[in-house]
């Protein structure tokens, strides 16, 4: 049995003794605005506090209307407003939690046309100009700030977070970048972090002494113009005066062009930054920024780094992360990592936030697991993310349950991602599952490819192929060549590719692809981030921000795709410039509105804008799409026999485990 001590010993604050270590941060869901959303919170997080969650933060709800993330964001500036939060607080007390609502005032970054700002600066990242708050609207907002928190108290809440980073409108003041006003409230650091410190000093004043400010604040800008670890400091300690319990750690702000929560960011990259202002204040400091395990954080506080430990997305991905842990149970737990597929991509096209690998999250009300009224037999064949998950629930469920693949090991497609420079955290998918399966009591058969016949004889209740995909292979002279392989080929069986790769499709296979081939063989560590995307730990002027240091590739890499327009238009919404980023900076080609004309051993013959020329290959690697493997369903079906499809089998798109594993939990939740 595993032990944390830092991370389970009790930290008194001076208002309660939190039963360990760890605070679940803030992260909007879009349940704050969605139907019937206050019960589908109060579920959300009234599950996290019975896991063990001791102090919980809420995703951002605005002072104003002119703070709102977007038309129709979450306010609270009345006593009805406060009033339907009630269900939200009830719920987390009742399990023993307490929690803290994030007071957010988004500034320039507000997606509607009244924002407000320090400066009439617009947002790189938005259409909307804000307006320049007047001297006796900075005192109207302060006021706002203020009474949002003393209505929170009056919903139960047991503290608020005042949001003072990530380049919202309390950071837009502190920072020359968009603080270019010539009055009390702008020029000098003094007067620039004015507007924060009479903030706190409101709130403090507002909600009395009892209560709970934790301060977001910036310590690592990454921006032009931003911070440095002096003005950091200053800060930190005038807040601890102005009357805040907790200072949070905050970086990078949503316009930086720098990866800070992405799977591809080592772990815990940035808790060096909160361990420089230890012994500089009093009160509590919190860190965070991909710390996904108890491992991690174990590892953060007994080095010092932090007094807690900050997680969001991890608790999406497991309600009861820390009470597995506090059970010596962390091979349990389901890992977030990092993909922000379901969560940050779902939350920025205006989708409730969910977790690829646990669907459940923030779906609580409606999708329920519940034990089955009527055990049934049932084989699920394919034991990739949607086989894994599918199985798993239907066992957890009751049901006796079959898995059967052809491969050596579980995981599917997976086993293809994790082998991605910056993808490795999908081991941890993989590990959670093969866990799960056997907790759960599956009978697990690998090296089997089960036939209709095999299936057939078993007599099963219900039958679930989750049978993936195979390569498309296009129709193009030549494509049997020697020097041609598919994806597959490449990464998962390691066949060996030469100095010259083509790269024949540009989807998210593709980028992925490219990166693989592209990488120096540069160990995946903090240090060789911090280089690779130009961050100064020593925190300098303009925002901690320095020279990237060059990534080198030994190959030459063209990447080819038939399409017309911009490469990577279909790749996640908040990682897809990363993955550009870095295929940018590894020098890799790009030729897009492509007629494959022919393939020989030198390469590849294409057409482009009716200009015909050869691109030298000595490797071509095919990532043109892929087929649904369905031949065991219509042997299946004349047999009488109900089959369900899932994933790759169900829809050959990208290899997409978020759709499988949410289709596979599902569908084991109705059987």
């Amino acid at each position: 049995m595993k032990s944390f001590p830092h991370l389970l010993s009790p930290l008194d604050l001076g208002f309660t003794t939190l039963r360990n270590r760890t605070l679940m941060g803030s992260m909007h869901t879009g349940l704050e605005e969605a139907e019937n959303g206050y019960a589908r919170m109060a579920a959300f997080y009234g599950e996290r506090a019975k896991g063990g969650c001791a102090l919980i933060v809420t995703g951002g709800i605005a002072p104003s209307e002119a703070g709102r993330v977007g038309v129709g964001g979450s306010v609270m500036n009345t006593l009805e407003e406060a009033h339907h939060h009630r269900p939200v607080t009830e719920a987390v007390h009742r399990e023993g939690g307490k929690i803290a609502m994030q007071i957010l005032h988004t500034g320039r970054y507000g997606y509607h046309d009244k924002i407000v700002g320090a400066s009439p600066l617009r947002a790189p990242i938005n259409m909307f100009r804000p307006h320049p708050l007047t001297q006796e609207e900075i005192f109207s907002t302060i006021e706002e700030f203020a009474t949002c928190a003393s209505l929170a108290r009056e919903a139960g809440y047991d503290g608020v977070e005042i949001m003072g980073s990530e380049g919202y409108l309390i950071n837009q003041f502190i920072a020359k970048r968009t603080n270019n006003r010539e009055d009390d409230w702008g020029g000098s650091f003094e007067n620039r972090i004015r507007f924060p410190l009479e903030i706190i000093k409101a709130v403090r004043k507002k909600v009395g002494k009892d209560f709970i400010i934790i301060y977001r604040l910036s310590m690592l800008d990454l921006v032009e113009e931003g911070g440095n670890i002096e003005e950091v400091l200053h800060l930190a300690k005038e807040v601890e005066k102005a009357g805040a319990t907790i200072i949070n750690t905050g970086i990078g702000w949503h316009e930086a062009r720098i990866p800070t929560i992405a799977m591809m960011v080592p772990r815990a990259a940035f808790t060096w930054v909160t361990a420089k202002v230890k012994g500089h204040v009093g009160i509590p400091l919190v860190t965070s920024n991909r710390i996904n395990t108890p491992e991690v954080a174990e590892e953060v506080l007994a080095r010092g780094d932090a007094d807690m430990i900050s997680m969001a997305r991890p608790f999406l991905a497991d309600p009861d992360f820390v009470k597995k842990a506090m059970e010596g149970k962390s091979e349990e737990i389901n890992t977030c990592i990092a993909c922000n597929q379901a969560c940050l991509d779902h939350i920025f096209v205006g989708k409730t936030a969910s977790c690829l690998v646990n669907p459940r999250a923030c779906h609580e009300t409606e999708l329920v697991i519940s034990p089955t009224a009527k055990k049934k037999k049932i084989a699920v064949v394919g034991a990739g993310p949607g086989g894994m998950s599918c199985a798993s629930t239907l066992a957890e469920r009751g049901h006796e349950v079959y898995l059967y693949d052809a491969a050596k090991e579980i995981g599917g497609q997976l086993n293809i991602a994790r082998r991605i420079p910056g993808k490795e955290e999908f081991k941890e998918t993989i590990r959670y599952f093969s866990n799960k399966l056997n907790q759960m009591g599956v009978k697990l058969f690998l090296e089997k490819k089960v036939t209709a016949d095999d299936l057939i004889a078993e007599s099963f209740d219900e039958i679930v192929l989750a049978t993936g995909v195979t390569p498309r292979k296009p129709e193009i002279p030549g494509i049997e060549s020697a020097n041609v392989m598919n994806y597959v080929d490449l990464v998962l069986h390691g066949k060996p590719a030469g100095k010259n790769v083509a790269v024949m499709g540009a989807g998210g296979i593709g980028f992925d692809v490219s990166l693989y081939l592209s990488d120096a063989g540069h160990p995946f560590t903090k240090e060789n981030y911090l280089k690779e995307w130009g961050i100064d730990s020593s925190i300098p002027n303009n925002g901690g921000l320095t020279s990237k240091t060059e990534t080198k590739s030994d190959r030459k890499i063209t990447m080819l795709k038939r399409s017309s327009g911009k490469f990577g238009a279909n790749l996640g919404k908040t990682t897809g410039w990363i993955h550009k980023t870095s295929l940018e900076d590894r020098k890799v080609e790009q030729i897009s509105g492509v007629i494959y004309k022919s393939i020989d051993s030198e390469g590849i013959q294409i057409e482009v804008k009716g200009k015909e020329m050869k691109i030298p290959a000595d490797t071509i690697v095919v990532c043109a799409g892929q087929n649904p493997r369905r031949e065991l369903l219509e042997p299946l079906q004349k047999a009488g026999l109900t089959v369900h499809l899932i994933g790759g089998a169900d829809l050959a798109a990208e290899l997409d485990a978020k759709r499988a594993i949410d289709q596979g939990t599902r569908l084991a939740a109705s059987l």
